[in-house]
């Protein structure tokens, strides 16, 4: 399992954009490069990040092997209602992880 950091606003006025920031602790591998013996090191990277707000799509980006390491995703949406954000990077080598964060929704 791959260490997150998660921030956004625990709360928010309806209506309100909000700010969401993510990063996850990952090699991302090209796939390109060789190690330490020659030999080319096989890719390992996330290809998919998703963010659901109540279960409805709001954000998910096609990651490449071009993108660092450590991917920092930073993105907005719109509070709506009270509930569950929940991120999921996918990647190779069968890779999954999910996260969720609740947010409370005022006014």
């Amino acid at each position: 399992m791959a260490r997150t950091l998660i921030k956004l606003p625990a709360s928010a006025k309806r209506g309100e954009v909000i700010e969401i920031r993510t990063l996850i602790s990952h090699p991302m591998e090209t796939g390109y490069r060789p190690g330490a013996d020659g030999q080319v090191l096989p890719r390992n990277i996330i290809r998919r990040f998703t963010c659901r707000y109540n279960g409805e799509i709001v954000f998910s980006a096609e990651l490449f092997p071009a993108i660092a390491a450590n991917p920092n995703l930073i993105f907005h949406t719109v509070a709506t209602e009270s509930g569950k954000l929940t991120f999921i990077w996918e990647g190779d080598n069968n890779f999954s992880q999910t996260e969720s964060v609740e947010l409370t929704v005022t006014g």
